[in-house]
């Protein structure tokens, strides 16, 4: 894979239809090698469930995700991107030279 610029982004989905989570699954998997983390809760009162995914990717890879997730029947995602390209501060928010 090239060297390309990636950001830190945020996915919120909210799954209503729980027919519509082997696919959503099957998508997440394509896209496993940007994912730095996945959180599922399920929330039983309502009959949802809602899932955060964090990535680290380049933009043509959040969106392409963000959109196929938005395209399954049942499925609301939000998709937040982070201000500064991944890798271009360190701990104290100095950039690195």
């Amino acid at each position: 894979m090239e060297n390309q610029e990636t950001r830190i982004a945020l996915i919120g989905i909210i799954v209503e239809d729980p027919a519509s989570t082997t696919r959503l699954n099957a998508i997440l998997h394509e896209y496993g090698k940007y994912i730095i983390g996945r959180m599922g809760i399920p929330y039983h009162p309502k009959e949802i469930c809602i899932i955060s995914i964090v990535m680290d990717a380049p933009n043509n890879a959040i969106s392409s995700l963000s959109g196929k997730l938005g395209m399954l029947p049942g499925v609301s995602i939000k998709t937040v991107y982070s201000k500064m390209p991944a890798g271009k501060g360190d701990a104290d928010g100095t950039a690195e030279s």
